[in-house]
């Protein structure tokens, strides 16, 4: 795990989403966050899901940002921007500091005692001379 605390990470997440999302057409419209929603149901991505993690898609996160770009359509557009910023740095932040597949394994130094010697070059060629 990395020893950066929660507020440090939403800085640094702020900082890298405003380079990559320089003006306020940079950030993804209302319409497109209830695309990715409606497109999170399809069967396609349901089995993906289904293969990957045995268990069917939550869609549940993609309708909350579509409801907080809802949320935003009131504001000036340097706010919407700032708001939308903020929410997906927090995001990934706790994204970045919480559990992930990665962290399950370990990464070795040397390989395991009973692990199998790489083969020689006679075997190797007796292996080709087989095909």
């Amino acid at each position: 795990m990395s020893s950066v605390d929660l507020q440090t990470a939403v800085r640094q997440e702020e900082e890298y989403l405003r380079r990559v999302h320089p003006t306020v057409d940079d950030i993804p419209g209302c319409m497109s966050l209830l695309d990715g929603y409606l497109l999170c149901h399809v069967l396609k991505s349901q089995v993906k899901s289904f293969y990957r993690y045995g268990r069917m898609s939550e869609c549940r996160d993609k309708m909350e940002d579509f409801k907080f770009c809802m949320s935003l359509k009131t504001m000036h557009p340097e706010e919407k921007r700032d708001a939308w910023i903020r929410r997906r740095a927090e995001w990934w932040a706790a994204r970045r500091l919480g559990k992930s597949s990665e962290n399950v394994w370990d990464i070795r130094s040397e390989p395991l005692p009973n692990w199998p010697a790489p083969l020689s070059n006679d075997a190797m060629q007796d292996t080709e001379s087989i095909v």
